[in-house]
């Protein structure tokens, strides 16, 4: 999932012929499941009409201090700044760059972008001598000393038949540009973080399997979580009907326990941080049978032999990577996880009893206690599973940080 996806944009559009181009903007940030709202100066009508980005924004479009034919409604200015999580002032011509670092508030634009509390981005779009011009420089300079966040122009043909820069960043540029810098401050930036989750299963014939009731839904949280904060994710899951709302996230489906160790050891090398919240069958039919198994065998007896230990192997091999395990137990819980712990040569454990209610398998919520190597146990009460991800995501930034 892109780090714009849930953030309410708003959108400031100004009177330079590059309006044009933010319709698709409009629509790229729409794709995203950005939730977007439009201020056009009057000027800016004449390059791109209201109705066109109001019907691709899904929200009315606003240009004046008020709306209604008898001035009656006000467009509060201080609202739409507050609502935001940021501003996109783009195209930003010469004229509005001026108004904004003196603040020379004639237009509802401006007045919301006095009045906005969040993250403001600009993008250029003027001709080339314009661009250049010491009174343009100086507006610049001022608004990125005012903390806002210059999107450098483009170089090529512009309006005037010239060819230089003052060309507007494309859209695709403008977004990528804003989710770099959103990115790069987020606590787990550049990290790769390699989670499972959901259940495997084991075939005893074409029909049949031997699996467990795990919903994949803690793992698929953990994923979007550390997708949220930064980190590239890789998630391997099995059988689940769980889905991603990121789309920045690999997923990699598998439905065997053989599959899974496969495509672990495969990824692990390049995991700075690994999380084995899946549920891995710790049994297999010893033989797989061709055709389905008859009822009319009164005392089947099926041979299992052990699956491969994906979390022991990791814990062996492990080099620089943070291992973090999962315990799901119903009898002593906490030393029998310890155990685990210290056994698979894990950094921290992920404890959870079948004997708490509402938690464990197919619930929405889980309660959990984090047990460090250090033998630190942090004991947390029921919780949305979204809400334990993030406690448990926390508790993983405070080691790469220690």
């Amino acid at each position: 999932m892109s780090v714009l996806s849930g953030k309410k944009i708003l959108l400031g559009v100004t009177g330079g012929i590059a309006a044009y181009k933010t319709a698709n903007l409009v629509r790229l940030l729409i794709k995203l499941g950005c939730h977007v709202k439009v201020v056009m100066t009057p000027s800016a009508k004449d390059f791109v009409t209201p109705l066109t980005l109001s019907t691709l924004s899904k929200n009315p479009v606003l240009s004046t201090f008020t709306t209604d034919e008898d001035d009656e409604m006000w467009n509060n200015h201080v609202e739409l700044g507050l609502w935001a999580d940021l501003f996109i002032i783009c195209p930003a011509t010469a004229n509005t760059l001026s108004k904004m670092s003196s603040g020379n508030c004639d237009n509802l634009l401006i007045a919301t972008y006095l009045s906005a509390k969040c993250k403001v981005y600009f993008a250029p779009a003027m001709d080339l001598d314009m661009y250049k011009h010491e009174s343009t420089k100086l507006s610049i300079k001022k608004l990125i000393s005012f903390g806002n966040m210059l999107i450098p122009p483009e170089s090529g043909e512009l309006a005037s038949g010239l060819v230089g820069e003052g060309r507007m960043a494309e859209p695709e540029n403008i977004v990528a540009f804003i989710e770099k810098d959103l990115s790069s401050n987020l606590p787990l930036s550049g990290k790769t973080f390699l989670i499972t989750a959901g259940p495997t299963f084991e075939s005893i014939d074409p029909v049949r399997f031997i699996g467990n009731h795990s919903s994949g839904k803690m793992g698929f949280e953990l994923a979007e979580t550390a997708s949220n904060l930064g980190a590239n994710v890789i998630l391997i899951s099995g059988p689940t009907n769980e889905k991603l709302k990121s789309k920045s996230i690999q997923l990699k489906l598998i439905t065997s326990s053989d599959q899974m160790f496969e495509e672990v050891v495969n990824k692990y090398r390049s995991a700075d941080v690994v999380i084995m919240s899946a549920a891995v069958a710790d049994f297999k039919p010893k033989s797989i049978s061709n055709k389905k198994l008859k009822k009319s065998n009164q005392n089947l007896s099926i041979e299992v032999e052990k699956t491969k230990d994906i979390l022991s192997h990791l814990g062996k091999t492990k080099t620089n990577q943070l291992l973090i395990g999962f315990a799901l137990e119903t009898d002593n819980e906490i030393e029998n996880a310890k155990s685990k712990l210290i056994n698979k040569n894990l950094d921290l454990i992920i404890l959870n009893s079948l004997n708490d209610k509402g938690a464990g398998f197919g619930f929405d919520t889980n309660k959990v206690s984090i047990i460090s190597k250090e033998n630190k146990i942090i004991n947390f009460p029921l919780k949305h599973k979204k809400d334990v991800s993030l406690d448990i995501i926390n508790n993983i930034i405070e080691l790469i940080n220690e």
